[in-house]
C-alpha cells in the first residue's frame, strides 16, 4: 500500500453512477488526490439489507455497477482494495437455498455453520451466556428445511446473514475463490471484513480468540499468495488491537476517532497522546468510515482501564448528539434499526458541529498520525447528516451514507473547506517527511506537537486544542 492517503466509497453513493464514473471521477476532478481507493462491497447486490455486506454472490459484481473488467480497468490506474466477507453470505444466495432444500444432502451442507456443528453436545446456559455479540440476543436463527426438520443456523448480524464454517473444506474453498477472483481483476489489498467472528469454540467468547488468530494467519498467507495485502478490520479493546497488529499486515486505528473527539472537545491532548505514543504502526488511520463512530476501542474491558474514562466516553456521545443538534440520536440504537452497541451514528463534521475550523484540526490530526490515512467520501466533502435518507429507510447508518447525484459533486468539491482538505491531502501525499520517522516533540495538555523527520525534511504539526487552531511547519 502506498503511503498516502486512501479513499474510501460506495461506487453508486459517491460518483453518481458506477464503475466507470468513479473512474472518471478519480482521473479527473480528483487525479492524483489519492494513493489508492477502498471500494466498499460492490458484490451482488450492492442494495441488500445490509448495503452490500450480506452478499448473494461474492463473485459477481452487481451489473448496476458494471463488471469485473470495469474493477480491473480502474486498477490501472489507481490501487483498488476490495471486502471479503468471511463470516457470513446472503440467507438469498444459491448455495443457503440450496441447503434449504436439501438439508444434509446440499452439496452446500458443510459450508454453513450450524449450533450443533460447534456445540456437539449441547450447550449450557453459562456457555451461551458467554458469547460475544454486537447487538442484543443470541447470535442463531432457525431454519425450517425441505424435509420439515428445523436447524438452528449461526447468524452473529442479521437473521438474512449466515454464518461460513471458515474451517471447513467447503468454506476455504469458497474463500479461496472469492481471492482469485480479486487476483484476477487486478485488486491489491483486502480487508478482511467481520473476522473477529469467524470463529466459534464452545467455552468462549467467539470473539478473537487464539483460534481466530490461526484463521486470520491462514487467510494472510493464501491472499500472499497471489500478492495482496490484507487489512484486518475488527473493534476491540486497545491493548488487544495492538497484538493483532503485530500478527498481520494491517490493523485499522478505530481508537482515533473519539480520541481526536475528547481533545478537540475538551481542549486538553493528554489521552490523544498517550494512544499516539503506543498506537500500532502499521495502521490505516480514520476518522470516519461506512459504520458509526466507535467507542468501544477506547473503553475499558473485564476491569481493565481503557483509553478513556468511562464517563469521559458517555461525555463524548453526549457532546456528538449535542453538536448534531440531537440528530444522531434519532439515528443511533433501537431508534433506527441500528443495535450495534458500540456505535454513535453521524457524520465526523457535524460530530463537531459543523465547524469547519474544527474539522480540518481533526484531519490535521490524523494525516499527523502513525500510519496510513483513509479518508470516507462523505468526510472529504465535509457532508453534514442525510435526514431524509435516514427518514426513508430508517436505517441508522444511512445517516453517513449520503447518495450524491451528479449535481451535487462539482458544488461539494468547491466548497472551501473541501478545497483546504484537498489540499492537506495534497500536502500528506508528497512531503518526503512522511516517510521518515514519527515523533511526539514537548508538549502541554492544550498543545499537541507532532513531527515527521526524513533525513533532512521536517513536517511540524503545532495544534492548539484550547483554541481548535493549527499550523504546519515545515523544511
Amino acid at each position: 500500500m502506498k503511503n498516502q492517503v486512501q479513499l474510501i466509497c460506495y461506487i453508486d453513493r459517491f460518483s453518481g453512477g458506477n464503475i466507470k464514473s468513479l473512474q472518471q471521477l478519480l482521473t479527473g476532478p480528483l487525479k492524483d488526490v489519492f494513493g489508492g481507493v477502498h471500494l466498499l462491497p460492490f458484490f451482488f447486490p450492492i442494495d441488500g439489507a445490509d448495503a452490500g455486506f450480506d452478499p448473494i454472490d461474492h463473485t459477481q459484481v452487481d451489473p448496476q455497477l458494471g463488471n469485473w473488467s470495469d474493477i480491473r480497468e480502474l486498477s490501472e490506474h489507481i490501487d483498488v482494495m476490495g471486502d471479503v466477507i468471511v463470516n457470513h453470505m446472503s440467507a438469498q444466495s444459491p448455495q443457503f437455498i440450496d441447503f434449504l432444500k436439501h438439508g444434509d444432502d446440499s452439496d452446500f451442507a458443510d459450508l454453513f455453520l450450524t449450533f450443533d456443528k460447534v456445540f456437539k453436545n449441547g450447550a449450557t446456559e453459562k456457555e451461551l451466556l458467554h458469547i460475544y455479540r454486537p447487538r442484543p440476543g443470541f447470535p442463531f436463527t432457525t431454519k425450517s428445511l425441505g424435509n420439515g426438520s428445523k436447524k438452528m443456523l449461526w447468524t452473529t448480524f442479521t437473521t438474512n446473514q449466515i454464518d461460513i464454517d471458515v474451517n471447513g473444506a467447503k468454506g476455504k474453498e469458497y474463500l479461496l475463490s472469492i481471492l482469485k477472483q480479486f487476483h484476477d481483476a487486478g485488486i491489491k489489498m483486502i480487508r478482511l471484513d467481520a473476522a473477529g467472528y469467524a470463529i466459534k469454540k464452545p467455552g468462549t467468547s467467539c470473539f478473537m480468540i487464539p483460534e481466530t488468530f490461526d484463521f486470520i494467519q491462514w487467510f494472510r498467507d493464501k491472499a500472499a499468495d497471489f500478492g495482496m495485502e490484507v487489512l484486518v478490520e475488527i473493534h476491540s479493546y486497545f491493548k488487544q488491537q495492538v497484538e493483532i497488529a503485530k500478527k498481520v499486515d494491517r490493523v485499522y486505528d478505530f481508537a482515533l476517532p473519539p480520541l481526536v473527539l475528547h481533545a478537540i472537545y475538551t481542549g486538553n491532548a493528554t489521552h490523544l497522546k498517550h494512544w499516539l505514543e503506543i498506537s500500532p504502526r502499521n495502521a490505516i488511520t480514520v476518522l470516519d468510515t461506512h459504520d458509526g463512530i466507535g467507542v468501544i476501542d477506547v473503553g475499558s474491558s473485564n476491569g481493565e482501564p481503557g483509553l478513556l474514562p468511562d464517563s469521559e466516553i458517555e461525555a463524548i456521545v453526549e457532546m456528538i448528539h449535542k453538536n448534531s443538534q440531537g440528530q444522531s440520536k434519532q439515528a443511533t440504537g433501537e431508534a433506527a434499526s441500528n443495535l450495534d452497541l458500540y456505535q454513535v451514528n453521524c457524520t465526523y463534521y457535524d460530530a463537531l458541529g459543523g465547524d469547519d475550523d474544527r474539522y480540518l484540526l481533526a484531519r490535521a490530526i490524523q494525516f499527523f498520525a502513525p500510519g496510513v490515512p483513509q479518508v470516507y467520501y462523505t468526510g472529504l466533502l465535509a457532508e453534514p447528516n442525510d435526514m431524509d435518507l435516514l427518514a426513508k429507510t430508517l436505517v441508522g447508518r444511512d445517516i453517513n451514507r449520503h447518495y450524491f447525484t451528479e449535481e451535487e459533486l462539482p458544488q461539494a468539491l468547491e466548497r472551501t473547506v473541501v478545497k483546504q482538505l484537498i489540499d492537506l491531502i495534497r500536502f500528506r501525499n508528497t512531503h518526503p517527511a512522511f516517510n521518515g520517522d514519527f515523533h511526539i516533540d514537548e508538549s502541554t495538555d492544550q498543545m499537541l506537537n507532532l513531527r515527521w523527520q526524513n533525513g533532512a525534511s521536517k513536517a511540524v504539526l503545532k495544534a492548539n486544542l484550547e483554541l481548535s487552531s493549527y499550523e504546519i511547519e515545515v523544511n
